[in-house]
């Protein structure tokens, strides 16, 4: 069994299909506590030609309570279905390694996430954010493909 589930989302229909697996395995007994994750990066590289149109801090604030908006709403969602959710947003130039540290600070038993499947070229020149933290991540990650969300 696994106490703590963490399911990193990034706001896709892609990402959400994690949320189904989680939803099962609380269901059936294999996990208890679920935290949903968003990890949110500003980049404004020329925010200094700018100068005082640009409130880089503003912006961050709009993210931010965008993710928090987001995470609440499947909060509510799941704990209708009886599933106690966690939420927290981290602010991170890369998404793989908040989750990875997050989830070393935070003793979590498992990592659910979805992986798009690239394969190839396209996983070399796009990355894979789900592979990256499948190599880094002490807990065990639960990788759910594309084809898996069509059941």
């Amino acid at each position: 069994m696994y106490h703590k589930v963490l399911v990193p989302l990034d706001g896709s229909e892609l990402a959400e299909c994690a949320l189904t697996h989680v939803k099962t395995m609380v269901k059936e007994g294999f996990a208890r506590e679920v935290t949903l994750l968003s990890v949110v990066h500003v980049d404004a590289p020329y925010s200094e030609l700018y100068g005082a149109h640009f409130d880089i801090n503003r912006m961050k604030k709009a993210y931010v309570d965008a993710a928090r908006k987001y995470l609440e709403d499947l909060q509510t969602r799941l704990g209708n279905e009886g599933i106690t959710v966690n939420t927290e947003v981290v602010e991170h130039r890369r998404p793989a390694p908040a989750v990875t540290d997050y989830a070393a600070k935070n003793g979590i038993d498992l990592i659910v996430i979805a992986t798009h499947g690239y394969t190839g070229l396209k996983k070399l020149m796009l990355g894979s954010v789900a592979l990256s933290i499948l190599h880094d991540s002490r807990a065990p990650v639960l990788l759910i493909r594309p084809e898996a969300c069509r059941l």
